[in-house]
């Protein structure tokens, strides 16, 4: 490599082989001996769980990253993201070609990756460092910087496995980010933080990459990609589909996910999920224009989802929520039954929900919405950009004045108040 040049990929691929079982399956010794007296009367035959059952999450990519680069790496779930993080971090090695790299890498990749959960985090605080290969006075320097970063220092004694998702992510961005690692690699797991810590962390990347450090950054928040990269990579079913410009990449691929509204969203395959219930339509309206396809703003709204189950059986305490992003998928609106404390059962095989929103806060402009349904924690289905909708200005403060919108709308009101001449 060049001495600017910190990564190298060179035709990285990664095979995985669908429903294989393990190379080493766990038997009971009661499977062995009825092995023995079965063997003889067991049919030959071809092994269903062999073949060509596989698939390449990634496929011939190859890129290079220049010290003190922050490229933002983008695409839709599947496209192979995650799974070229992890081989950078040497979490997994790849099927195909190579990865060079010269640094030291810190990594956040998933919700208590490189954490021990019976340690506390003090502990795993330094654990991570030991991993990054620090010595323990250099950990001891960045000490409190991670801990007040982190807003834990309460919670430092205690063992992580108690720590709530937004905890474990609380600590592990603050080591990760603070151990002065040369290379940092962020996935979408900053998405888990509420708002206020999402902000802090990328302002964090900000400082890290002003201060010469190469950042790798994984995310579908388009506005944070824009901002912080100055290149970025497009993957597409695991391959490279296109390299250049933060603006110019993220202005394609928003052009190239909008054909996805073109296929009904009852025949769409690029869902996620067990499919024991899915979604298979959407639609929007005013309490004014019923079925319109439309919101607006100031007005009484709805969504309808209609739902089918993949058979007859009653499926109690099942959890609908919609999420609304602008088309640089940036989130503005969540809407869940959970949150709410409005699950219900579907019976029948088939069931419509509907959404009532008064009053919509949202400003005039274009949005589109993801839908999940999940029961006791597990996805049953999920559909990133599942509808396209539009927000139609209106007359959100009954005064008949439609001002310029700054994002999202509130009831206020001003009051006057002469103060004394004594208070001036």
């Amino acid at each position: 490599m060049s001495g600017d040049t910190v990564i190298r990929v060179e035709g990285i691929g990664k095979k995985y082989r669908l429903g294989s079982p393990t190379k080493y399956k766990y038997k009971a010794l009661r499977d062995v001996i009825a092995g023995l007296f079965t063997a003889p009367f067991r049919v030959k035959g071809k092994d269903k769980n062999k073949g060509n059952d596989s698939i390449w999450a990634l496929k011939d990519v190859s890129f290079e990253v220049k010290k003190g680069e922050v490229v933002g790496i983008i695409g839709r779930n599947g496209a192979g993201k995650t799974t070229l993080l992890k081989i950078l971090s040497r979490i997994t090695p790849p099927t195909e070609g190579y990865a060079e790299i010269q640094g030291r890498i810190g990594s956040l990749l998933e919700v208590g990756t490189g954490f021990h959960p019976e340690l506390t985090g003090r502990e795993n605080i330094y654990l991570s460092g030991a991993i990054l290969g620090m010595k323990k006075r250099e950990i001891d320097k960045n000490f409190d910087e991670i801990v007040a970063f982190s807003e834990l220092e309460k919670f430092l004694d205690t063992p992580v496995k108690y720590y709530s998702s937004g905890m474990y992510v609380r600590l592990a961005f603050a080591v990760a980010a603070h151990l002065e690692p040369e290379i940092l690699l962020v996935d979408e797991v900053l998405a888990v933080g509420d708002a206020a810590f999402q902000k802090k962390c990328l302002g964090k990347m900000g400082d890290v990459a002003r201060e010469g450090r190469t950042v790798l950054f994984v995310s579908h928040n388009m506005g944070a990609i824009s901002a912080l990269c100055s290149r970025v990579l497009l993957l597409a079913n695991g391959q490279l589909l296109e390299e250049g410009s933060a603006r110019q990449v993220v202005q394609n691929y928003l052009l190239t996910t909008s054909k996805v509204f073109e296929v009904p969203l009852g025949k769409r395959t690029d869902r996620e999920g067990s499919g024991d219930i899915k979604a298979c339509d959407i639609r929007f309206g005013t309490s004014q224009y019923p079925n319109s396809g439309k919101w607006m703003t100031g007005a009484d709204c709805y969504v309808e989802v209609d739902l089918i189950c993949k058979d007859s059986q009653p499926y109690a305490n099942v959890e609908v929520a919609l999420g609304i992003r602008r088309l640089d998928e940036s989130h503005v609106l969540y809407l869940g039954t959970k949150v709410t404390n409005q699950n219900f059962d579907v019976v029948g095989g088939s069931a419509t929900i509907v959404c009532d929103i008064p009053r919509l806060p949202l400003e005039p402009g274009e949005y589109y919405v993801i839908t999940e349904i999940s029961r006791h924690g597990d996805v049953l289905d999920k559909v990133d950009r599942a509808a396209r909708l539009e927000v139609l200005p209106g007359d959100f403060y009954g005064t008949g004045v439609i001002w310029p919108y700054g994002g999202f709308l509130c009831d206020y009101s001003w009051r006057f108040r002469v103060k004394p001449a004594g208070e001036l």
